[in-house]
């Protein structure tokens, strides 16, 4: 008999806390008041009292920070993440949107509406009181739970690397109250595996669980067997059936190479993926936002730049301006993507060799525009359009995609995200000529580590480090 039957046991349902009701409108609730406390106390002649103008602001900046704390992974709770990060998210989602609203009060001409002073002060006052009530709260639950209230008594079925790593994220996590029994195995001493005593002792085979159960011992059981226990699973459960505890089946999937799985349904029949994009929902809103917002101001920047790199090729060798070639995007799709011209050939077919070191091609000019990096200016247009983004997983020729495809395993998951102008390899330094399988495999690696990690201030990071380290220019040739 399957594990999961939903013809028969109903289907499983989105977990949707009311915690996190909570802490949407208390945070909506502070930013608001945060604008009130900053115009109190710069009331003055020029200054004036709550306004039309206040209530459309507070609430376009409410509605926004609900889209980007949820991006940042503010809203998938706190349980298990330190108090630190979860400041540094709210920081980083408040000044993300407090970023466009200036932006969209300068496109619309209503900056001089706005008191300096107060759109300032309210900047900082507002990620302030955000910070302030969540720390009080975190603070005060570790408090309770160290002084063990509203404690719950948790055990563990399987002593497997799953179950280690079950109890290594409740020792890790005294404030959720979960205090571990022990880990219970129907196996043999010899197949059970060594786990620091530290986490947790054996505390017996499958009966004496089930009857510490029965007799209301234990209040949460997390199941960490393998996928191939299905049908010692199912027995168990059946049993825990007869009891008042809460069970939890903790999936193997770390069996395979996760790329942003995430929980879906198709119709009424929940589904795993296994590899997925990150950029799904309110996420892909906001990565679309943030090449809006950034590439365009870059272009605005880099027009005269790239208007004087212009006149310096034409002036230094022959040929065109830019060079296109066509690379895969979003999804393995082709897309052209254009170049300054630092050689004197254009190669764009099914042999293309990659610069080398002291590549006779390269003119003068160009050498100069691929050390700084000048020679990709052009694809901020492309992250404008929306066929490229500002960060993501570089985009390679079609012919070394084609070849690399055929030795690197993973190596097409680089595609479910934008190509980037710069990406989490580049400024790693994994960037220029790939002479040996190995150095692609590392590029690969970095590129599939930012499509698991992605956040919004990872993508501020590696603009940062394009812009002022030095790993980004030490291979480019």
């Amino acid at each position: 008999m399957p594990l999961f039957d939903s013809t028969k046991t109903g289907i499983i349902r989105p977990y949707h806390s009311l915690l996190t009701l909570v802490q949407r409108a208390l945070d909506v609730a502070m930013i608001v008041l945060a604008l009130w406390f900053t115009r109190s106390v710069y009331a003055g002649p020029d200054v004036e009292p709550w306004r039309i103008h206040d209530t459309l602001e507070a609430g376009a900046a409410s509605l926004l920070f609900l889209f980007s704390a949820d991006a940042c992974g503010l809203y998938l709770g706190f349980r298990g993440v330190p108090l630190i990060q979860e400041l540094k998210r709210v920081w980083l989602a408040w000044f993300a949107v407090f970023a466009l609203l200036l932006l969209l009060a300068f496109a619309l001409k209503e900056s001089a509406t706005y008191s300096r002073a107060v759109s300032l002060g309210w900047m900082l006052a507002a990620p302030v009181f955000v910070s302030v009530w969540r720390s009080l709260v975190r603070l005060s639950l570790h408090e309770a739970r160290r002084r063990g209230h509203s404690t719950r008594r948790v055990a563990i079925v399987g002593m497997t690397s799953l179950g280690e790593r079950v109890a290594r994220s409740l020792r890790a996590a005294p404030s959720l109250g979960l205090v571990l029994e022990g880990f219970y195995d129907d196996r043999g001493e010899d197949r059970r595996e060594e786990i620091d005593s530290e986490l947790g002792e054996f505390a017996g085979n499958f009966e004496e669980l089930v009857a510490r159960a029965t007799l209301g011992d234990l209040d949460l059981v997390y199941v960490c067997l393998p996928l191939r226990a299905e049908s010692r699973v199912h027995k168990l459960i059946a049993q825990l059936a007869d009891t008042t505890v809460s069970v939890y089946v903790v999936p193997d999937f770390f069996v395979f190479d996760l790329l942003h799985a995430r929980w879906t349904a198709l119709g009424d029949i929940p589904v795993v993926s296994i590899f997925e994009t990150p950029f799904m929902g309110t996420e892909g809103w906001l990565k679309r936002a943030e090449d809006l917002v950034l590439g365009t101001l870059a272009v605005a920047v880099a027009a005269i730049p790239m208007a004087l790199i212009a006149i310096g090729i034409k002036l230094t060798s022959k040929g065109p301006v830019l060079f296109k070639q066509r690379r895969y995007g979003l999804h393995g799709e082709v897309i052209d993507v254009y170049k300054f011209r630092s050689m004197t050939v254009a190669e764009d077919g099914a042999n293309v060799r990659q610069a080398t070191a002291n590549d006779s091609r390269i003119t003068p000019f160009g050498a100069f525009l691929r050390r700084t990096s000048l020679d990709e200016l052009p694809q901020l247009v492309h992250v404008v359009t929306g066929s490229m983004s500002l960060v993501g997983p570089r985009p390679h020729a079609v012919a070394h995609n084609e070849a690399y495809r055929k030795h690197i395993y993973g190596y097409m998951l680089r595609h479910k995200v934008k190509p980037g102008l710069t990406g989490w390899a580049q400024v790693n330094g994994w960037r220029g000529e790939t002479d040996t399988l190995e150095k692609m495999e590392k590029r690969i690696e970095h590129d599939l580590e930012y499509i698991r990690r992605w956040n919004l201030l990872l993508d501020i990071k590696i603009v940062f480090l394009t812009v002022f380290g030095r790993a980004v220019h030490q291979n480019a040739k």
